[in-house]
């Protein structure tokens, strides 16, 4: 079963220029739907709808949290 749900990620300067979103869809399956962003050369922040299993998306946005990105959520999950 895949979940839905829109957050903002909140980018600090150390990982502005990392493959961050790469890595969330390589390493944990999930898939970020851009909505909109803005990343300059010292922030920079996305809102997306991230999909996939609802434990990949446990782990994946726990490893966004741990690496120093801030997820607000901007709904509740939908499962379908």
């Amino acid at each position: 079963m895949t979940t839905s749900v829109r957050a903002k990620l909140t980018f600090p300067e150390a990982l502005v220029s990392e493959p961050v979103i790469a890595r969330l869809a390589l390493d944990y399956g999930v898939i970020a739907n851009i909505r909109r962003a803005n990343v300059e050369e010292r922030s920079g922040w996305v809102i997306c709808e991230l999909s996939g299993a609802r434990e990949a998306l446990d782990a994946g946005v726990a490893w966004l949290e741990q690496a120093g990105v801030r997820v607000s959520w901007l709904d509740a999950p939908v499962e379908g």
